[in-house]
């Protein structure tokens, strides 16, 4: 039997531009993308925003994939057509049947190369041990967010998202497609291993795990009243310390006082997509996590390599 398809998604926002322009390359020369055997379908997420160089032209794609809003024939913007278009083609009972779905982002924020994992699903969450323990990358878990949901990876059965930055909306950056090649290839290395029954993982995971997002502080017409202070600018994922100043405006500068910190719990936060510009209209200025190390499950590997199996 042959091997279980992964899509690879690339452009799901169009102003993201460095995934598509590798993608491009890979259909033109296969041999550019180590592959460790796996059958691969590549695709532009959303095309038409692509085009436009813009992230959406209706609604964010990354947000439509929400049942609810997938089962709405009302919803007709070019964004909930394309959802729906891809999951016939490749969802797992679509057309051309895919049951991993590999998500390729880049940010503004200065996170590096890092993995985003939604939810708890322990085939997801394999896949993230393994590539982990290859890469060293750090992973960030999102859950428990009503007010952040519908993301494409999690209408696969086994998905992860694959994150770069920092780098400016629109631009290409050669060191922004090197990290999100080597991710890339490290992931479908690790899901070539687990189809054939000889991936290890290491006995335990790091991840941060999303305690909610934070806001500029606004005047009534929702106007900001501040920027990400210097000091917090480009410090993902390392902790706040007791007094730091998160935001600046400047009456604080011309005076000499420091704005106020946001009071944190005794737990150490650490924050995540510092000022991403994409997220001012979503109302986050940065995402505070809880570091965890949690130990790796045996049935998080018998998933994955379940889903795996020829």
């Amino acid at each position: 039997m042959a091997k279980t398809q992964v899509l690879v998604v690339a452009g799901t926002h169009g102003n993201e531009r460095n995934a598509p322009w590798l993608m491009e390359q890979w259909k033109h020369r296969p041999s550019l993308l180590a592959t460790a055997g796996m059958p691969v379908q590549l695709e532009i997420g959303n095309p038409e925003a692509f085009a436009a160089n813009r992230r959406y032209l209706d609604r964010d794609l990354n947000r439509c994939f929400a049942p609810d809003l997938l089962a709405d024939a009302a919803l007709q913007q070019v964004e909930m057509r394309r959802a729906r278009d891809l999951l016939q083609r490749y969802g797992a009972s679509g057309q051309e049947p895919c049951r991993v779905a590999i998500d390729l982002h880049s940010t503004t924020s200065g996170m590096g190369n890092s993995l985003v994992v939604y939810g708890r699903r322990p085939a997801d969450l394999a896949l993230a041990a393994g590539v982990q323990a290859r890469l060293g990358l750090p992973i960030y878990l999102h859950e428990a967010d009503a007010a952040q949901t519908g993301f494409l990876v999690e209408r696969w059965p086994c998905g992860l998202v694959i994150e770069v930055g920092p780098v400016a909306q629109g631009l290409l950056s050669a060191r922004i497609c090197r990290q999100t090649q080597l991710a890339l290839e490290a992931t479908l290395l690790t899901l070539a291993e687990a189809t054939e029954g000889r991936l290890h993982l290491p006995s335990g995971l790091l991840v941060h795990r999303h305690r909610g997002s934070v806001d500029l502080p606004r005047d009534l017409d929702g106007e900001p009243l501040a920027c990400v202070h210097p000091q917090l600018q480009n410090r993902d994922w390392r902790p706040l310390q007791p007094g730091q100043p998160l935001f600046w405006e400047p009456a604080s500068e011309l005076s000499g006082a420091s704005s106020p910190a946001l009071d944190l719990e005794a737990e150490a936060q650490w924050p995540v997509f510092i000022n991403e510009a994409a997220y001012g209209e979503k109302g986050i200025a940065f995402s505070l996590c809880r570091r965890e190390r949690w130990p790796v499950e045996s049935h998080w590997l018998e998933a994955l390599q379940s889903l795996m199996a020829p």
